[in-house]
């Protein structure tokens, strides 16, 4: 078996060691040396690097197996190593921000099926080269994707379609939503960072822990551009060292999408006088996918859709109903293109950022609205509803029969109509909700049960059967809300097949 050394300074990493063909050998040797420099070859005794796949300037990813699954799991094994000497102090912080980070993308990963797992996370100080000094090494190991990254692609496939490049933007779209509920942006979004799998399936990859870790310890006077970004991928406020956002990432991956789709490099396409991407003329495509990728590549942060629920939502939508962006002061300038002096660690939207002495100036612009979780549309919201609205006008229809006796007659259609649409108004300009429909059930179900001229509609023989006019009731009102439930779907359905047909 060859492994591969993980030393960057190693002159010959490539070693051979014919004993580990012997899967015997191979499960239990304890550990292997690098011929040439002497690292150790097993990290942690368990990780084996077989092949380098890719280096940057601020580590390196191997392709290796893991000696202790049964099948030996490929997996992906990142090296991070800090340029130059630190000092004590820094070490310390470089360790505290790598776990950190190791943490969050652990959280990440594990609960989204489009984020490769963290499968470990370690530290490894060995003898360096030099007599009487050691060095430090940090690395993360992750989940291998078997697959080709968009960038691999594109070479391959020189354009991609339309409707390829919708799908991708659609499932990048949801990985997306997901890391920025639970307080984290990407900033690093770019062909090179999606991976299709070879069932299809698209991955975000690289969370940009070693890199945030480089930015805030290695770099603190910034020497040269930021490595939190990627040039021409990155919004303008990311190049500003400012605040970054959710539409941050979305630039960023309508970039992608544009590239993707001409087949040619960010910088072909901005055009520097009018400070703005100019694509279209490259490519056909749809009014509706033109149109949201015409606002997500916007300068300003505040004029581009604010999440990726609102970009999903317009995908799905007819192009006359996408929203344009909010006007833009006259007061705003759009902010420079060019790399700041030093760089800030970006921090979530939430978080105030204090400006120090070496930082630019935060962007002119006004931090973007806070994004309305009420106007996005949810599932669990959409048939609580349904079925609130169903119990509730089962057990008012047994009301109105009661007292207006059991013919239907015109007047009970108007009065059942007028009570169930004023129930869907209050819950859609949000006068009731979530607890108050509870609360609003459990007292109507009460008063229909226990006011005898309410509750008279009901068939003796039905109590008789059920054995309490109580279960009666409720189930009229479940029955009635089940109903409801059905026809919410099935209407639901219909909306979306109409809006993407029309």
């Amino acid at each position: 078996m060859e492994l591969y050394c993980t030393r960057p300074t190693c002159p010959r990493p490539l070693n051979r060691f014919s004993d580990l063909d012997d899967s015997a050998k191979l499960k239990a040797v304890p550990q292997k040396f690098c011929t040439a420099c002497g690292m150790p070859q097993i990290l942690v005794g368990r990780y084996m690097p077989l092949r380098l796949l890719g280096r940057g300037g601020f580590g390196a990813a191997f392709l290796a197996r893991d000696r202790y699954t049964p099948m030996m799991r490929q997996c992906v094994v990142k090296q991070f190593q800090p340029a130059g000497n630190l000092t004590p102090s820094q070490l310390e912080i470089a360790q505290r921000l790598f776990e950190r980070e190791a943490e969050v993308l652990e959280s990440l990963g594990t609960r989204h099926p489009q984020i490769p797992n963290l499968l470990a996370f370690f530290e490894l100080d060995v003898p360096s080269r030099t007599p009487g000094e050691t060095e430090r090494f940090f690395y993360l190991v992750q989940e291998f994707i078997d697959g080709l990254n968009m960038e691999d692609l594109l070479e391959q496939k020189r354009v991609f379609s339309e409707a390829e490049v919708t799908e991708l933007l659609t499932e990048i779209l949801k990985v997306l939503k997901f890391v920025h509920e639970n307080g984290s942006i990407h900033r690093d979004i770019k062909p090179s960072n999606i991976m299709r799998h070879r069932d299809g399936r698209y991955y975000l990859l690289d969370f940009g822990a070693v890199k945030q870790v480089t930015t805030s310890v290695i770099e603190p006077k910034a020497r040269r551009s930021t490595g939190i970004y990627s040039k021409g991928y990155a919004p303008p406020e990311q190049v500003a060292g400012s605040v970054v956002y959710p539409a941050t990432d979305l630039y960023a991956l309508a970039v992608t999408c544009i590239t993707l789709l001409t087949g040619k490099q960010p910088p072909d396409l901005f055009d520097p006088l009018s400070n703005s991407f100019q694509w279209r003329s490259h490519i056909q495509v749809s009014d509706r996918l033109g149109a949201i990728l015409d606002r997500l590549l916007l300068a300003a942060p505040n004029q581009r859709f604010q999440s990726a629920e609102q970009v999903l939502d317009a995908l799905t939508a007819p192009p006359a109903k996408i929203p344009p962006p909010p006007p833009i002061p006259p007061t705003v300038p759009f902010p420079p293109q060019t790399p700041p002096r030093s760089v800030n660690p970006p921090i979530s939207p939430s978080t105030p950022q204090s400006p120090s002495p070496n930082s630019p100036s935060p962007l002119p612009t006004p931090h973007p609205p806070a994004i309305q979780p009420r106007s996005r549309f949810s599932l669990v919201e959409f048939l609580g509803g349904a079925a609130f609205t169903g119990f509730e006008g089962g057990l008012v229809a047994l009301a109105l029969l009661s007292l207006l006796g059991t013919s239907l007659t015109p007047s009970f259609w108007l009065i059942l109509a007028g009570i169930t649409g004023g129930m869907i108004l209050a819950q859609n300009r949000r006068w009731i909700e979530r607890v108050d429909l509870v609360i609003i059930a459990v007292a109507t179900f009460a008063i229909v049960t226990f006011v005898a001229p309410l509750n008279q509609a009901i068939p003796p023989a039905i109590i008789t059967t059920l054995g309490s006019k109580v279960i009666a009731i409720l189930l009229v009102g479940a029955f009635v809300g089940l109903a409801a439930i059905v026809v919410a779907i099935v209407f639901r359905l219909i909306y979306n097949l109409l809006s993407r047909l029309l």
